[in-house]
């Protein structure tokens, strides 16, 4: 008797251990999705810090108008960039075929993180040119009092 019951079980722990590698493939794709998607939250925590710089170029006195215009466009390319992935990114349906959603999302990984090169490079140098202007601003202001 127990020889047969061990024939019923074995289409079972067939189908288990088949069900297995769908699942880790899903979760391939889950992982890759979470990593794009961590990627965008990590850059969305740096608006508003990409925002105030641009602001504060804008009001910036100083002798070199260029550069802190140059700097205001790199940081308008970075938000730009940023608005132009999100608007683009658009998550494949569950019916599509592995492969192609883990191409996807490897093509949308780099994209991402040539914006968060771009935001990085902007943010940096633009941090740069204000520090920079602080201590000649500060020391133009001091020596202006009697």
């Amino acid at each position: 008797m127990k020889i047969p019951s061990l024939f019923f079980l074995l289409p079972v722990v067939a189908l288990l251990s088949g069900c297995n590698s769908p699942n880790g493939d899903e979760q391939k794709a889950e992982a890759a999705e979470k990593a794009v998607l961590a990627k965008h939250d990590e850059l969305m925590a740096q608006m508003d810090q990409l925002t105030l710089l641009r602001q504060r170029l804008q009001k910036q006195p100083g002798p070199d108008t260029v550069a802190a215009g140059r700097h205001r466009r790199a940081l308008l390319a970075a938000d730009a960039a940023m608005m132009d992935w999100m608007h683009r990114y658009r998550k494949p349906a569950d019916t599509v075929d592995l492969e192609s959603r883990l191409l996807y999302f490897a093509g949308q990984q780099r994209r991402i993180d040539s914006v968060a090169v771009l935001f990085r490079t902007s943010l940096d140098s633009a941090q740069r040119l204000l520090q920079a202007a602080a201590p000649a601003s500060s020391s133009s202001t001091s020596s202006s009092r009697p």
